[in-house]
This record gives structure tokens, sequence and C-alpha cells, in this order.
């Protein structure tokens, strides 16, 4: 069932006048619906951000950018946030946004491993098909029903969501058009992900988009740099790709700045006639 998303302030609205003291009433920013998922054999609730100019028409049709993360105590409220100032101030195109709230974040967003090491962050992990599968043969059909929306789609995620990013990309690149990827865990089984990448770019030769930011952070910066290194060696003509290092932010602190770069690079309204 579709519900408005609403965001509890917490907060009292004093009438001075009456001397009395009267709730407020919940800020509603968007709808939010779960998903009976059978490829993930489990219930996933969906956030979605429409901006006022898809909510004041019966007609308008926008691209969907897709979020890993997406559940209102993770990163969906400030990338809408985000999406609002920058459609309002004319730096980037308006997007629907789709928040994919997690359950087995570590699950999910990772592929395969060998790796001991890697398998003790979790109880279960490798299930990316997995999640891959849910948005491609669920998720999608589910918001191209309840929505106005155009062929085109987006996916936007960090650090472990930013590995499932690349990966989606090379593994099945024509699921999205746009990808983007801050800090993305390409340690995870040996970097070996980073090391196939080239062989991969080099076989599908995707005629898309991507891009990259890093932090501080020395491991993730170091692998992101060696991907970024390998697609400026290679010839990949259809894929438009970019790399913008942040040393000035820590990995707690990326998504947020770099999530405004990117939109304003890789989002951005076409000239005015």
């Amino acid at each position: 069932m579709l519900v408005n998303v609403l965001v509890a302030l917490g907060v009292w609205t004093c009438v001075a006048q009456a001397g009395q003291v009267n709730r407020a009433d919940p800020l509603v920013i968007g709808d939010t619906f779960t998903i009976a998922s059978a490829a993930l054999h489990e219930t996933r609730r969906i956030n979605v951000y429409a901006p006022p100019d898809y909510v004041d028409s019966s007609t308008l049709r926008l691209p969907v950018l897709y979020m890993p993360d997406g559940g209102l105590r993770e990163d969906f409220l400030h990338i809408a946030g985000l999406l609002q100032i920058s459609v309002a101030n004319g730096t980037a195109r308006p997007f629907l946004l789709v928040g994919i709230e997690n359950t087995e974040r570590r699950r999910d967003m990772t592929g395969p491993t060998t790796s001991d090491e890697d398998k003790k962050i979790a109880p279960r992990v490798g299930g990316s098909a997995a999640f891959r599968t849910f948005i491609r043969t669920e998720l999608i059909p589910q918001i191209e029903k309840r929505y106005r929306t155009t062929q085109e789609r987006a996916i936007v995620g960090e650090s472990l969501a930013g590995l499932f990013v690349v990966e989606t990309l090379l593994l099945e690149p024509d699921l999205f058009d746009t990808y983007v990827a801050f800090d993305p865990s390409l340690w995870w089984n040996g970097a070996k992900l980073l090391a196939d990448a080239p062989r991969i770019l080099a076989e599908r030769r995707p005629d898309r988009t991507l891009y990259l930011a890093s932090s501080s952070e020395p491991e993730l910066a170091r692998l992101t740099q060696q991907l970024a290194d390998a697609l400026r060696k290679g010839d990949h003509p259809g894929l438009r790709w970019y790399y913008e290092p942040m040393p000035g932010e820590q990995h707690s602190t990326i998504y947020h700045p770099a999530a405004l770069r990117a939109f304003r690079l890789l989002f951005k309204p076409p000239p005015r006639p």
C-alpha cells in the first residue's frame, strides 16, 4: 500500500494568544511502499521523492535516480534535499529519487568472495546478483507502473553501495545509464573486480556514464585511483567517465559534497534557447 513519507519533527506549535499548545502536523516529503520480493525472499521498503513540478503536473515524465542505502535513517533525506535545492537553483535536472531501504546491507552490496576476512563482516555476504535481480525484475517495473518515468535511469552509492554501483556497470551495464560511486569498496574479494575491470570493459564496451570520487581514506583513494588509471589507459570509446579525488573529505563525510558535484556535472540542465 502506498502512503506518504512523513518526517516526524518532534516539535509543538505554541499559540500564545490562546495559551494553548497544539501538536504540529507531520511534514510530508514523498511516498513509501513495500514490495514482497521473490528475488530476495523478504519484504523491502521503498521511499520515493518527486520534485514539485512532477507533483503539480498530470503529464510530466521524469528520469529516475535509484539509491541503495535509501532508508529514512540512511541517505534518503539528504539526497532528496540535495536534489530539491539543485533543481530549484537551476544546477540540476529534476529526477524522481527512489531509495531502497536496507535489511542486510553487507549481503546485498557484495558479490562472491574467496576471502575469509571478507566473510567475517556479516553472517551473509555475496548477494549482489540477487539484489540486482530484485532491482531489474521487481523494483524498476513497480516504479514505472506507479510513476510517470522516462527511460533514463541512474544509480548512486557510497562505500559498499559504491562497490555495487561499479560491479553493476561491469556486469549488467544496460540496467542504468549513469553510474555514480563514492569511495567504492574495491578492496572486496582481494580487489578482483578492480583487476577484472579492464578486460570486462574491453569486452562489453558499454555506452554509459561513470562518476567516481574518493575521500582521504588511503586504501579507498588508492584503489579508486587505480580504477581511474585503468580507465585512462584503456580504449573505451562509449564510456564517459569522471574521477574527482576529494582529499578534504573523510569517508564519513564524502557522500553529500560528492553528490553535489556529481549532480551538477552529470545532470546539468540543457542550455536555455
